[in-house]
This record gives structure tokens, C-alpha cells and sequence, in this order.
């Protein structure tokens, strides 16, 4: 059956918390996993990696910056960044106060990054 969420809510379980993020996870469907990650002012995402799966990452609101292999990317709302199997990526909120938000779609297999 088909489900409708949005950027804010996608009507995910938490998986993870800590104090740098809160993961959601919406595992609604078969072969494809949503997640939301709000990571909070100052702090990073853990950088890993793995194979057999690609990612796309949407940002919804603040700013910093995405590392994927050697390279760094600014992204803010609206950002869209591609990320390919197997690269090591690691996601930092560069701003003082405001949370940096972001969704991203993955095949359905939860990794422990």
C-alpha cells in the first residue's frame, strides 16, 4: 500500500540517537530505505562506508558540508548529492546554532555506520 510522508516527518522509528544526531528510519517499503538525519550544530556523522550500496542524499534545512572520498562539498536546503558505491562519506553541520537536516533514500539493507 502506498504511504505519503514529507521532508519533516517521514514517518520513521528511531534507530539512533546520540548527542550529535537523531535517525529516523521508514522501512515501508521492500527493497528501499528512508532516513532522516538531524545532526545537530558543531557536530559530525560518523564517516563510513560501504559496498553494494548507493545513496542520495536531499538536504532540507542548515548548512555544512558533505565529504565524499577526498572531496568536500558545501550543501545547504535544496542540496542533492550523489553518492556512489563504496565511498566513504561523512556528513558535518557547520553552523553554531541551527540543526542541519537531511533525508536520504538507500537500498533496504541498514548498515552500522
Amino acid at each position: 500500500m502506498p504511504q505519503v510522508c514529507n521532508f519533516d516527518d517521514i514517518r520513521g522509528k528511531k534507530v539512533k540517537e546520540d548527542h550529535r544526531y537523531v535517525v529516523r528510519d521508514n522501512d515501508h517499503l521492500n527493497n528501499l530505505m528512508l532516513s532522516s538525519t538531524r545532526l545537530r550544530a558543531g557536530c559530525s556523522t560518523n564517516g563510513h562506508s560501504h559496498d553494494c550500496q548507493e545513496e542520495v542524499y536531499f538536504f532540507h534545512s542548515g548548512e555544512g558540508y558533505i565529504q565524499v572520498d577526498d572531496e568536500n562539498f558545501d550543501v545547504k536546503k535544496g542540496s542533492i548529492v550523489l553518492i556512489p558505491d563504496g565511498a566513504f562519506h561523512k556528513v558535518t553541520n557547520t553552523h553554531e546554532i541551527e540543526d542541519l537536516y537531511f533525508v536520504c533514500v538507500f537500498d533496504g539493507n541498514r548498515y552500522d555506520g
